[in-house]
């Protein structure tokens, strides 16, 4: 039977979340929708030893490897588009604190369509006889790598093609629009590899920048990319993508992007971030007030707002959905 899994941010990251899992985040390009709220929570329940698989890079991965909490990443794109290269995983990986395994875009999304379909490697010509093959941050000593890509043959056509390894990570936090009490989900804008990501992942905790009466997903059920049935919680958290942007709802923070980056390039900088922007808050409302609510309503003047009309009539107030998480799941 269906149930409300609506969490605190705090009570989800504590029930779903360990030190040395594997955690991947799901986000739409690297100044998109993504989950950084739950990064930051995960800094603030001071989880350690991740093996973070990222299809994009994004601030969260940026401020995690900076910080310390992640020993291995896999990505298949590091850079945060317009706003230059992500520097606090630069330092992590140029330190040596961190292994950061590469594939193409294409290459992970394949890795994660293999692990929503419990197949024992997805067949692949993409990647083959370039680095990407041939060297492992995992494996560094050993050139060529033999267990990063290796390669099958094709038994229809006798062709030698790439095998790339499923991903099926301990816990996917995903950054959607809207969201029910009872986990179904409706994303808006690129949606990127989010729905494979949802069918690969062993546990799923949504964090949504809105909440909607189940009656919406009733009335759009097409548009419902993922399902309650593979989802553990949901988390209410406006502006979870900050300073990222969520179409419909607020635009990337580019002050902010910038800023954040480079403060990141330090051990210095980064500590100084941390305690304003990780530990600076208590709840939403402080959050808000953290970002300055004059840009909340700067950012939330998005050209794309019309994109959410045809769902407004549904999203529930902060005290519904506080009635809702009152007494939060056992």
């Amino acid at each position: 039977m269906s149930r409300n899994k609506i969490l605190s941010l705090a009570e989800a990251v504590k029930r779903y979340s360990w030190d040395g899992m594997q955690y991947a985040s799901g986000a739409a390009l690297p100044v998109g929708s993504d989950a950084v709220v739950f990064g930051r929570e995960l800094l603030r329940q001071q989880r350690r030893h991740l093996h973070a698989l990222f299809h994009c890079n994004t601030q969260q991965l940026n401020l995690l490897a900076a910080a310390g909490a992640v020993d291995k990443a896999e990505c298949g794109f590091s850079g945060l588009e317009v706003f230059g290269f992500a520097n606090g995983l630069r330092r992590a990986v140029e330190s040596g604190q961190l292994a950061l395994e590469d594939y193409s875009n294409l290459s992970f999304n394949l890795r994660l369509l293999a692990g929503a379909m419990n197949w024992p490697f997805a067949p692949a010509t993409v990647n083959i006889g370039s680095d990407i093959q041939w060297r492992s941050a995992f494996a560094p000593d050993e050139q060529p790598a033999k267990h990063k890509i290796p390669t099958v043959t094709d038994p229809f056509s006798g062709r030698e093609v790439g095998a790339l390894s499923p991903l099926q990570p301990d816990v996917a936090a995903i950054h959607v629009s809207l969201a029910d009490p009872l986990g179904n989900a409706i994303m808006l804008g690129t949606e990127w590899s989010r729905f494979e990501l949802s069918r690969a992942a062993k546990k799923v905790v949504l964090i949504a920048d809105a909440i909607v009466d189940t009656a919406c997903m009733r009335q759009f059920p097409n548009l419902v990319r993922i399902p309650d049935i593979i989802v553990e919680a949901v988390v209410y958290w406006p502006l979870a993508a900050w300073p990222q942007s969520s179409p419909g709802f607020y635009d990337v923070d580019e002050a902010h992007m910038k800023a954040m980056n480079k403060a990141l390039a330090s051990a210095e900088g980064t500590a100084e971030y941390i305690s304003r922007y990780v530990e600076g808050y208590s709840d939403i409302d402080s959050y808000l007030d953290m970002i300055g609510r004059d840009t909340v309503e700067q950012l939330s003047q998005t050209e794309t707002a019309f994109l959410l009309d045809p769902f407004r009539q549904w999203i529930m107030t902060p005290d519904q959905i506080a009635a809702l998480s009152a007494g939060e799941n056992p």
